[in-house]
């Protein structure tokens, strides 16, 4: 699919307007395809990790935790943020033992998600995890959430109908049903 495609824009300029803990905003000028130029505002993120830790039963962990830009609890995955270079292995490894107290025997890779592309160049990485053990959780101090387990099953029907609306958390249960599906995890 993306064999000859050539669409390309090129910086000619960047300027900081923001530079912040999490996230860092730059204007760039850049010059189109066409010739012209035209300004780019973009939110720069280090990057999450994501994981859809299964049990052996068949459910799935989560959090519900208030996400104070939407003003509302959240279900989500276990995910956290990558520091600047950090491995997102080591980081989805540790993003659930922190949030959920669990560590796991074996992990698959389900690829990347890229939650705001327009804007964002945040990459956050996907993860299955399963062979589940209990540990101690260990939040950061100013983390607070609430960890329950769902069925699978239960899970799927709740993306669908728009209970569950966290994008890394809908892509990371649908790749991972299909990685089940075809019996490799």
């Amino acid at each position: 699919m993306s064999e000859g495609l050539t669409h390309r824009e090129t910086m000619l300029r960047r300027e900081t307007i923001f530079e912040g803990r999490v996230i860092t905003v730059t204007r760039d000028e850049v010059r189109l395809e066409n010739g012209a130029t035209s300004a780019r505002e973009v939110v720069r993120h280090h990057g999450g990790a994501c994981v859809a830790a299964l049990t052996d039963d068949g459910q799935l962990y989560f959090v519900r935790q208030f996400r104070y830009a939407y003003e509302r609890e959240l279900l989500e995955l276990p995910a956290g943020k990558l520091e600047a270079g950090e491995d997102p292995f080591p980081a989805a490894q540790r993003e659930l033992s922190e949030e959920v107290g669990v560590t796991a025997d074996e992990y698959a890779d389900l690829g990347v998600f890229l939650p705001t592309c327009g804007y964002c160049n945040e990459v956050i990485h996907l993860y299955a995890a399963k062979g589940l053990h209990r540990t101690a959780q260990h939040l950061d101090p100013d983390e607070f959430v609430t960890v329950l387990t769902i069925p699978f099953a239960e899970a799927e029907r709740m993306a669908l109908d728009g209970e569950i609306n966290d994008g890394k958390t809908i892509a990371a249960i649908f790749r991972l049903k299909a990685l089940r599906e075809a019996g490799k995890f």
